[in-house]
C-alpha cells in the first residue's frame, strides 16, 4: 500500500482488505468487552502461526486495546519468546507494548487457568484447551478451532472472524 501510494495508484481491493482486518479487531474486542471480565488469556500472539513475526498481528492490536480498556492480559504462544526476538520485531513490541515481557508466559496451563475469558489466536493440539478449561471460562474462537473440540469446551463458546 505504501509503494502504491507513492506511485499515486489505487488498490480497492488492498484497500478493503485493510478495513476488513480492521473491522475483524474491532469485533473481537467488542465481543471480550461484552464479557465484562477482566482476566483475558490471548493463545496466539504471531501475525502468522509457526513464525514470532508480531508486526501487523491483529492481536497485538487487540492486546493494546484491551489494556487500555483495563483488562488484565495474559499471552501464550510457542513461538514467541521475548529474549529470541530481535531487529525491528523487537522494537516494534517493545514500542506497542512496552511491557510485554510481563504479559508472556511460556506456561499453557498457567495462562488459561488465570483467565475469565479465554481468547483462540492460534491452533492448538486436540485436546490441550479441553483439558485446562473451566465450565465458568469464555472461550472466543478466532481460528474455528476443530469442530470435534467444540463439544468438549465445557463453557460458553463463541466463534468469530472466519
Amino acid at each position: 500500500m505504501y509503494k502504491a501510494k507513492e506511485l499515486d495508484l489505487g488498490l480497492p481491493l488492498l484497500e478493503s482488505a485493510l478495513l476488513s482486518n480492521a473491522a475483524h479487531v474491532d469485533r473481537a474486542v467488542d465481543a471480550v468487552l461484552q464479557t465484562n471480565q477482566r482476566k483475558i488469556a490471548f493463545l496466539g500472539l504471531a501475525f502468522k502461526a509457526g513464525t514470532d513475526d508480531l508486526r501487523e498481528s491483529p492481536q497485538v492490536q487487540m492486546i493494546k486495546r484491551l489494556l487500555g480498556e483495563g483488562r488484565s492480559v495474559r499471552i501464550w504462544d510457542r513461538h514467541v519468546s521475548l529474549g529470541r526476538l530481535v531487529g525491528s520485531n523487537r522494537q516494534y513490541i517493545e514500542e506497542v507494548i512496552p511491557h510485554i515481557g510481563s504479559l508472556l508466559s511460556s506456561e499453557f496451563e498457567e495462562v488459561v487457568h488465570g483467565a475469565e475469558v479465554v481468547l483462540v489466536a492460534t491452533k492448538i493440539a486436540n485436546n490441550r484447551l479441553a483439558r485446562c478449561l473451566r465450565p465458568d471460562q469464555i472461550i472466543i474462537d478466532l481460528v474455528n478451532l476443530d469442530p470435534a473440540r467444540r463439544p468438549a469446551v465445557p463453557g460458553p463458546y463463541q466463534g468469530i472472524c472466519w
